[in-house]
């Protein structure tokens, strides 16, 4: 368990940190993760669609 906050504290602070030295790289980052789950999101319905489909 103390693992768990542990991670979650560096991860936080990492992001903390990034924000303040370089808030354009952070939201770059954060549109290209964005579009790229969007992406895969599409895909895995299609991908759903198609074996319904392919069912009846």
């Amino acid at each position: 368990m103390n693992v768990k906050k542990l991670a979650l504290v560096v991860g936080v602070v990492f992001l903390g940190f990034w924000m303040f030295t370089d808030p354009n790289g952070l939201a770059d980052a954060a549109k290209a993760s964005a579009d790229q789950g969007w992406t895969l999101a599409q895909q895995l319905f299609t991908a759903l669609i198609d074996f319904v489909g392919a069912l009846s």
